[in-house]
């Protein structure tokens, strides 16, 4: 029999690893067998279950085999690991995670994790569940994976009374609807509501979404504190109560699965907080309002100063003459020769003033005239003129 698959998605910060961590343990420790895969390019996700320990990534792993020459030696036990709960029960647990931050796209990294444990034949594993826990961009379709090939059977959505986590959970609703509507078979099974402050708010926003509220996690410090100290919640009495409970409603899918869920539209979002869009558009910004200029004439350089040489000062009056243009900045640099900024906000790489002069005025006065945007225009070699 298959594995049962959960996808649990919620914002950044929300505490949807620390709750995916337990919600895993928990059911290892009733007795079923559990895979968590943590899908953030953070890759925290199993820390807690392994006492602290960060997992090393599937997409680190396999990129370790291969720049050695050994991709036929990867085997699972590099991309899986296990943990010992106590109890007789054992977990296990892996991070497909990312790229390092700012070397390319995490979303990219988790549908790559994903393959790979499908070659290595994941769906035919004696698990009862697959837990994944997801960041809640689902904007990225990396991180839509489990929507959009219907890899999750139910989707939980974490969230608290927070403005950005409840974007966020409407967005996920948005992404499970569409979906939903090519014929996927995920469904969004209702929201975990974390650190209840008794605000009523994430209450609005679930009877206007028509989105379950599945279970309540009271705000604790103490839970914080295990949180912060990656241990998991079980040794606070009403926290072990709360998972206890929600394994078994879910086991048992003592849930009703919601008829139609309705994303909010901005304004009725914003509504829910009390908040409205102002009417109108505001101002657009002009090139003026973005070079810093003022109302008073942008002053072009002084052409009387000797710090110019008489042939770069000559085609600083031509672009005034022949363009139209003021000239607000002139370098004479040894490698590139002269180079200005016009008024209209792009650069040119004028090179030695005495060659090609004609032919380097008219390219510019062609882009000027072309309606094109560009902020560079390197024409020292005027029959190869480039810009950007």
């Amino acid at each position: 029999m298959a594995p049962r698959l959960i996808a649990i998605y919620g914002k950044g910060g929300i505490g949807k690893s620390f709750f995916t961590a337990n919600l895993s343990a928990k059911m290892a420790l009733k007795g079923f067998r559990v895979l968590q895969l943590g899908c953030d390019p953070k890759h925290d996700s199993c820390n807690a279950l392994f006492e602290g320990r960060s997992l090393p990534t599937i997409g680190d792993q396999w990129r370790a085999f291969k720049d050695a020459g050994r991709e036929k030696d990867l085997r699972v036990e590099h991309l899986i690991f296990k943990t010992d709960l106590g109890r007789g029960a054992t977990l296990f647990g892996a991070e497909l995670g990312g790229p390092e931050v700012g070397r390319g796209c995490g979303g990219r990294g988790i549908s790559f994790g994903f393959g790979l444990l499908e070659e290595m034949g994941m769906a035919n594993w004696a698990l009862d569940y697959i837990v994944m826990d997801f960041l809640g961009d689902v904007v990225c379709g990396g991180f839509a994976t489990p929507i959009a090939k219907s890899l999750a059977e139910e989707i939980i959505v974490v969230a608290s009374h927070d403005r950005m986590s409840l974007y966020a959970a409407n967005n996920l609703a948005r992404a499970v609807n569409y979906f939903q509507s090519i014929g996927g078979k995920s469904r969004l099974i209702g929201m975990v509501l974390n650190r209840d402050d008794g605000s009523g708010v994430a209450e609005r926003f679930a009877e206007q979404t028509n989105i379950p509220i599945l279970a309540r996690i009271p705000f604790s410090p103490e839970a914080r504190r295990l949180s912060d100290q990656c241990k998991l919640l079980f040794e606070l009495p009403e926290m072990d109560y709360i998972f206890d409970q929600f394994v078994n409603k879910l086991h048992r899918r003592e849930y009703t699965l919601p008829e139609k869920i309705t994303p909010l539209e901005y304004d009725q979002f914003l509504a829910i907080f009390g908040a409205a869009e102002p009417p109108g558009s505001p101002p657009g910004a002009t090139m003026d309002d973005l070079l810093g200029k003022t109302a008073q004439a942008v002053q072009g350089i002084d052409l009387s100063s000797p710090e110019y040489s008489p042939d770069s000062k000559l085609i600083v009056r031509r672009i005034m003459q022949e363009m139209g243009l003021k000239v607000i900045r002139l370098i004479e640099e040894p490698e590139r020769g002269v180079v200005l900024t016009t008024e209209a906000g792009w650069q040119v790489v004028f090179g030695d003033p005495r060659q090609d002069t004609d032919a380097k005025i008219a390219i510019l006065a062609a882009l000027s005239h072309s309606g094109e945007s560009f902020h560079l225009a390197d024409v020292r070699y005027a029959a190869a003129p480039f810009y950007e």
